[in-house]
């Protein structure tokens, strides 16, 4: 006698789908820019449940996990493929790169013994923070 098992059901909720169309939209957030949008859609939703579906969909692997704000909080990634980022120092903007291809030759020629295995963030000004002159000192 066969039985049919059914895979076990990933749990969805309503927030999570959400989520990730706004992560999606945004590109990248932080759990307190997706409560905002997210209650702009379900008004009440609590911190704690935005950080519960964050913390499910990253751990299923849905949502990336990108480099911290400016101000030290974790942020989301709608691209969850191994990948680079660029960081401006004066406004926060995070944008995906593809460096590490480039500069990990270059860091393991010049510090010895050195083996890169990890992503790579790149900080600096973005084209909009040089354009009004606002250079990092």
């Amino acid at each position: 006698m066969h039985m049919n098992i059914a895979e076990p059901r990933t749990r969805q909720t309503k927030y999570c789908v959400q989520i990730e169309e706004i992560i999606k939209r945004l590109g990248h957030a932080s759990n307190a820019q997706i409560l905002i949008e997210l209650n702009k859609i379900y008004p009440g939703v609590s911190t704690t449940t935005v950080h519960r579906a964050t913390a499910r969909l990253a751990a299923r692997g849905e949502l990336g996990v990108g480099p911290v704000d400016l101000g030290g909080a974790m942020r989301y990634d709608a691209n969850v493929t191994p990948h680079d980022h660029f960081l401006c120092v004066r406004c926060g903007l995070l944008r995906d790169a593809d460096i590490a291809r480039h500069v990990a030759p270059l860091l393991e020629d010049t510090i010895e013994g050195c083996r890169v295995s990890g992503r790579i963030t790149i900080s600096g000004t973005c084209k909009a923070c040089n354009t009004k002159g606002r250079f990092y000192a």
